[in-house]
């Protein structure tokens, strides 16, 4: 099962993945240096059924709605990480709201930083967020009070996402091989190598697949061998994380995050497609051909809207 972070910046989403895996998913030096999460982060806990929990944590900041976006497609179940002190700020709200646009309704509340605050204080808190969620996809969430700091209120935490984790179904794994990739690097002794959340479908060692770019033909590729939830695997499929190591006529400069990793039968690339599109109480009107950016796996891209039967879309 995988699990996505959400929530305002500094409020702890990070300091509680390390709290519940041992690891610090703020992997770059400038993260290090400013403590805060820049970039999308990924975390492994093991179970005691062999299963994996894998977490997805994503930046806070309103300027970094697009790596958020790229890492809350293809999770499983919310983290929505809210601290005590603060109450749900502007991107919880804004984080909350992106959710319910992807169609994610599964998720518990982290009610962190418990140990600053006093018991008025939480009691308060609370009441803001039970506001916050009704009407809203994940109402009714249960809400966990703890310290990521102190330690207390992680094992209830974690002992509820471990009982989600063994009630989860993995998702269907029909039709075409599609990953979403988020993340290109080269290893010593290994190449190339691309993570992703597979959307759809089965890949295995040994397998043949394109990489397609935008606006591209695509480059031929092999899979040479695999990782799955950060184990080395003979085969992934729909809802893993994946890590594939690859070899073809490319470099690591050939690829970027955005670009998929599909079945060569499923690689055809289109400039249009038609979509049913949701306004929300709180955006403006959307017009005819307004200039917007659409949001693909992990792929944040520009284009337009082309209204088929109507001027405008809903309006605050």
């Amino acid at each position: 099962m995988i699990i996505g972070t959400a929530g305002h910046i500094d409020h702890g989403k990070t300091t509680l993945v390390k709290a519940l895996t041992g690891v610090d998913a703020d992997r770059l030096p400038e993260e290090k240096a400013r403590g805060i999460t820049l970039d999308l982060g990924y975390a492994y806990a093991p179970l005691a059924d062999g299963s994996v929990l894998g977490f997805v944590d994503v930046p806070g900041h309103e300027k970094l709605i697009h790596n958020m976006l790229a890492g809350a497609t293809g999770i499983d179940y919310v983290l929505l990480v809210v601290a005590a002190d603060d109450g749900p700020m502007p991107q919880t709200r804004e984080h909350l709201e992106l959710l319910g646009l992807l169609g994610l309704d599964r998720g518990a509340v982290a009610l962190t930083k418990c140990d600053a605050v006093d018991a008025a204080r939480i009691a308060a808190a609370r009441d803001e967020i039970e506001m916050l969620l009704a009407g809203t996809p994940l109402a009714g969430s249960p809400l966990f009070e703890l310290s990521a700091a102190t330690g207390a209120g992680v094992a209830a935490l974690r002992s509820h996402l471990e009982a989600v984790a063994a009630a989860h179904t993995r998702r269907d794994a029909a039709g075409r091989f599609r990953l979403a990739i988020d993340r290109c690097f080269t290893l010593s002794g290994i190449g190339t190598v691309v993570t992703g959340t597979a959307f759809s479908g089965k890949v295995g060692a040994g397998d043949t697949a394109i990489i397609c770019p935008a606006g591209g033909a695509g480059y031929k590729a092999r899979v040479k061998s695999l990782h799955v939830q950060d184990r080395a695997a003979q085969n992934g499929q729909a809802g893993d994380r994946c890590a594939l190591a690859l070899a073809g006529d490319f470099e690591k400069k050939d690829i970027e995050r955005g670009m998929w990793l599909v079945d060569p039968a499923a690689a055809r690339p289109l400039i249009r497609f038609q979509a049913e599109i949701r306004v929300t109480e709180t955006q403006a009107a959307l017009k005819h051909w307004t200039p917007v950016h659409v949001h693909l796996g992990a792929a944040d891209i520009t284009g337009r809207v082309a209204l088929l039967d109507c001027a405008e879309i809903g309006g605050a």
